[in-house]
């Protein structure tokens, strides 16, 4: 048999509100004390494109361009 106690959900009890409060502090305490991650600039490895035409033309086949088309052909 049930005990009648244990159905449904249980109020919430001081305990478990100062439980809580008190993670939380801890938790904001330990972001504040910890030292920031400062992430290191990434160095541009792609290399300097040519200015675009002004008068339009801008393709040119390039070997991404080739490595496509022998993608594409069945």
């Amino acid at each position: 048999m049930q005990d009648s106690h244990s159905a449904g959900p249980q109020p919430a009890s001081r305990r478990g509100f100062f439980f809580g409060a008190a993670t939380v502090g801890a938790a904001a305490a330990a972001v504040t004390v910890l030292p920031k991650v400062v992430e290191a600039p990434v160095a541009s490895t792609a290399p300097e494109l040519k200015p675009a035409p002004e008068k339009g033309g801008g393709y040119s086949l390039s070997e991404h361009v080739k490595r496509y088309y022998k993608t594409t052909s069945a």
